[in-house]
């Protein structure tokens, strides 16, 4: 929720003429990762979780990638992509590690 906040925060910079293109293109992956595992963890099925928690890394991938492309164009500044880059990187993390924990759980 942390990640959403500031990305959140940073696009509320970006031009205007950006709101339907970039910066909706990194807010949706931003809340699509909180949102992903929300909904895995409420389905009740372990598989379908794990699945859900895979969306999410996706979803951060993307994110990563747009916000490259965000400090590539100026639209923020390295300071601030440093700062979300590794919030995104300590949230990628967490992701793999509940999906190696969860997928060996449910072979057992």
């Amino acid at each position: 929720m942390d990640l959403c906040t500031i990305v959140y925060k940073i696009t509320a910079t970006f031009p205007k003429y950006e709101l339907f293109g970039l910066t909706s293109q990194i807010r949706r992956c931003a809340v699509a990762i909180p949102s992903n595992i929300a909904e895995g963890q409420i389905r009740g099925h372990m598989q379908e979780y794990i699945q859900f928690l895979r969306i999410s890394m996706a979803s951060g991938a993307e994110l990563e990638t747009q916000l490259l492309v965000a400090l590539n164009i100026e639209y923020i500044e390295k300071k601030a992509y440093d700062e979300v880059f590794d919030l995104l990187q300590e949230v990628m993390k967490m992701l793999s590690s509940l999906i190696n924990k969860l997928h060996f759980k449910s072979t057992l």
